[in-house]
């Protein structure tokens, strides 16, 4: 079982920028398709990107397309979220997701297809 810890959250103004890190407890990290999601209070989880095994594709929502940036290393096992041009709606707390999977190209975009989850990392975007 891979245990999921971020980082990298914190207070930014509108505009501004942040990366989220997160680091995997597996040395098998390369077998994982990863995941960011999203929660604002109030409001559901929600998709933020996602990146598959061998790190060549990823998929993002509409709302941070073009904005931010999921990568991962496997040597490190570790994935990352660049953020750019930070808004207000962006506040939320952002989590890592992870799923076991055999399959080397495919993306994972619904909450409930990622079997492990880290606690969360706190982003809040000033006006």
């Amino acid at each position: 079982q891979v245990q999921l810890v971020e980082s990298g959250g914190g207070q930014v103004q509108a505009g501004g920028s942040l990366r989220l890190s997160c680091s995997a407890s597996d040395r098998m990290f390369y077998t994982y398709a990863m995941g960011w999601f999203r929660q604002a209070p109030g409001k559901e989880r929600e998709f933020v990107a996602a990146i598959n095994r061998v790190g060549g594709s990823t998929t993002y929502a509409e709302h941070v397309e073009g904005r931010f940036t999921i990568s991962s290393d496997n040597a490190k096992n570790a994935v990352y979220l660049q953020m750019l041009e930070l808004k207000p709606e962006d506040t939320a707390t952002y989590y890592c997701a992870a799923v076991h999977t055999p399959y080397l190209a495919r993306l994972f975009d619904i909450n409930l297809q990622y079997h492990y989850w880290g606690q969360g990392t706190q982003v809040t975007v000033s006006s």
